[in-house]
């Protein structure tokens, strides 16, 4: 059987961008996890993972809630610097 770990692994995603996909899809983590990884498996699905933590930024500012989307930032951050397919990518 694998663990959440074993998950996380195989979508070469941190557990961060894991809960990024999670809330933005209202997803259990571990549901999030396998999206993740088929979606940062695929050239298209990369920058659907940008999409969403940009969504999630927004929607965190939308509640006020500036320490949550500096948070997200920081998860935004890190996944375009390991996935450089969304670099220069704008499809905001």
């Amino acid at each position: 059987m694998l663990t959440f770990e074993d998950c996380l692994a195989l979508a070469e995603l941190t557990e961060e961008e894991i809960a990024a996909i999670a809330e933005h899809e209202h997803l259990p983590a571990i549901v999030a996890a396998e999206l993740g990884n088929y979606l940062v498996h695929d050239d298209k699905g990369v920058p659907v993972i940008r999409r969403m933590i940009l969504d999630d930024i927004e929607a965190a500012r939308a509640r006020g809630d500036s320490r949550h989307a500096l948070a997200l930032k920081m998860v935004l951050k890190h996944f375009v610097e390991t996935h450089p397919s969304v670099k220069g990518d704008r499809g905001d």
